[in-house]
């Protein structure tokens, strides 16, 4: 089979956040990749600049942060983890152990709670205690915990992968039996049914 074709474009060429996205960041880091028809793909962590720009609009770093390829690769990395958690949450299967694993270390490699500090200005305040060198890891510990708090949540089996082929994005169902991640992937896969329809193949 021919492998899809992974390029690195911005979130305005992708497909929009699907279902659930606005709630867990995580389940949108998890969509960061995905596998679209004609065996095209795409990657918005593919590239430090672009991994950069996907932590921003998140809130998840601050504009004087730079992303080497380093920081970019271990986004990718832990996506792959998170997305192994969700995809065995949806099928009913035992979590991979190196996953559990990876999302763990993440959620223990920074402190958890923002610390108190004095400022002669401000007074007594809470601050997050990471320096610019650790704020990638400071971002994968929080999305780390938003993937936790999903996986254990009220919201956990809600959890669904994108029903439409051959896209593989993730999102919380919001009613029926049907779920896409996409009014794009819903439309596709309702072509396909009526398709299916027409020349009497089973769906």
């Amino acid at each position: 089979m021919e492998e899809a074709v992974v390029t690195d474009i911005t979130r305005a060429a992708a497909l929009p956040p699907a279902p659930g996205a606005d709630r867990y960041r995580s389940l949108d880091f998890a969509d960061t990749a995905a596998t679209l028809p004609a065996g095209q793909a795409y990657d918005l962590l593919a590239a430090p600049d672009s991994a950069r720009s996907w932590l921003l609009a998140h809130n998840l770093t601050s504009e004087e942060v730079r992303l080497y390829e380093l920081c970019a690769g271990r986004m990718r990395t832990l996506r792959g983890h998170v997305r192994a958690l969700f995809a065995a949450r949806v099928d009913g299967a035992a979590p991979p152990e190196a996953a559990l694993r990876a999302v763990n270390d993440a959620l223990t490699a920074v402190p958890s709670a923002p610390l108190l500090a004095w400022d002669g200005a401000q007074g007594l305040r809470r601050v997050e205690s990471h320096p610019t060198d650790q704020a990638v890891n400071h971002a994968l510990a929080i999305l780390a915990a938003d993937a936790a708090d999903l996986l254990t949540g009220a919201d956990a089996d809600l959890l669904a992968a994108c029903g439409s082929a051959p896209c593989d994005r993730f999102l919380l169902r919001t009613h029926g039996r049907r779920h896409w991640c996409s009014t794009r992937c819903g439309d596709r896969a309702r072509a396909a049914r009526a398709y299916a329809r027409r020349t009497g193949a089973s769906e």
